[in-house]
């Protein structure tokens, strides 16, 4: 399989379930019927969301902490998360009732940090520092160093690498029929690594597909340039799959075992959410809808093919849920942001809504700053339309009624700021 210094091995992987089978159950691996419709295919989802920590990472962390001694052990741990492995290690040292301290980004959902508390309760303390889980890594590996604690890495670790890896092993034991395709999702590589070195073992025609956020494409890059690299900047809104720099070992295993690696907007990724909530009642947080959102960009290959998706984790907060609305609407084209200049004299706006509001759309937003001594001032106008097509019959009406305006759907740095 190459000539890298480290592949997981299949006997490895059956460890590690044999070791996870202390506090796991394997997950349900489903058809949706939905999705099989839409994509004229069978698609699987293997049910991590449902882990009782709520994402697959405690099966990495459990399965490296279980590695250590406990003379080990007893000096207490450190890992760095921007949510999901931290949960997993926090469960773990309650388990084994060791001592953990948890570093996460400061910009971490507050969901996420509760969540840790609850599984790790008097046996972890949190440290939140710096913007990305890079930042949070790093102070938590220079800690390990001062403390004498041992640090549990995220995914670049060959006993956390095969507790991922025990996700293909469930999947491949659960199939009723050979699998053409399985779409994985990728922060820092642990689980793209592991479950792709199983089944390149033991089912060598079925497709690895690993999906990363399109602000985040570590892995990617590093296939691309043949060599780890760190991203300068990243779109942190997928917190579970944000990460600036692959692993060394997950790279390794991934350039061989991935069939194809593709991106997938932050925006896709949310209409996925609201699908998958409204369609199927499932709850997913963006990096668990991250490999079924990818199925769109894939449809073709997968007509008529056998799908597997991982659904990495449902640790959402609701109060992103907004957030993600926007987000999707803004992506599928539905809802656009304008600064219009209205004449200072009354009835502008109302003849704005008269003349140029269709009758399936919908404003939605408005914020008008008025001008003392100026003939026009402007307005942040946000316009909600019923289909993809209605935006051309709405600039068309704006140009005809010669509206001096700025579409800043397009203009990142405008758009954030204003919105």
């Amino acid at each position: 399989m190459g000539t890298q210094k480290y592949f997981p091995a299949v006997e490895d992987i059956k460890k590690a379930s044999g070791t996870l089978a202390e506090i796991l159950e394997p997950t349900p691996f489903q058809k949706n019927n939905n999705l099989s419709d839409v994509y004229d295919a069978g698609v699987y989802l293997k049910r991590e969301d449902l882990q009782m920590v709520r994402s697959y990472k405690i099966r990495g962390a459990y399965n490296k902490i279980r590695s250590l001694a406990p003379e080990v052990l007893k000096y207490g741990i450190v890992c760095a998360s921007a949510g999901n492995h931290a949960q997993g290690v926090a469960f773990s040292c309650n388990k084994l009732q060791i001592m953990g301290s948890i570093y996460m980004p400061v910009t971490t959902p507050k969901q996420k940090i509760e969540q840790v508390r609850m599984f790790g309760k008097e046996y972890i303390d949190i440290v939140l520092v710096g913007d990305t889980f890079d930042a949070a890594n790093s102070a938590a590996i220079e800690y390990a160093k001062k403390s004498g604690k041992t640090f549990i890495p995220p995914f670049d670790d060959e006993k956390i690498i095969e507790g991922q890896g025990t996700i293909g092993y469930e999947i491949l034991s659960q199939s009723k029929q050979p699998l053409d395709y399985i779409f994985v999702p990728i922060g820092g590589g642990g689980l793209a690594s592991g479950l792709g070195a199983y089944i390149k073992q033991m089912s060598p025609s079925t497709k690895i597909i690993g999906v990363e956020p399109a602000g985040a494409p570590c892995m990617k890059v590093a296939i691309e340039t043949g060599e780890v690299v760190e991203l300068e900047q990243i779109d942190k809104f997928i917190d579970g799959a944000a990460v600036k720099k692959a692993g060394q070992k997950t790279y390794e295993i991934c350039k061989e075992v991935l069939d194809d690696i593709i991106t997938v907007p932050e925006g896709a990724v949310c209409t996925t959410i609201i699908q998958l909530y409204n369609k199927s009642a499932i709850v997913v947080e963006p990096a668990g809808a991250l490999s079924i959102a990818a199925l769109r960009f894939y449809a073709e290959e997968i007509k008529g093919k056998n799908v597997a998706c991982i659904i990495s984790g449902s640790n959402n907060d609701i109060t992103r849920m907004e957030e993600i609305r926007e987000k999707s609407l803004i992506y599928e084209g539905l809802k656009h942001y304008f600064i219009v200049s209205f004449p200072q004299k009354s009835g502008a706006l109302l003849s704005f809504i008269r003349d140029i509001i269709g009758p399936t759309d919908n404003l939605v937003y408005i914020q008008y700053i008025r001008k003392t001594n100026k003939e026009e001032g402007p307005a942040l106008i946000g316009i909600e339309v019923a289909a993809k097509d209605d935006f051309k019959a709405l600039m068309r009406r704006m140009d005809a009624h010669h509206m001096t305006y700025e579409y800043i759907n397009e203009n990142n740095k405008l758009f954030e700021i204003l919105i």
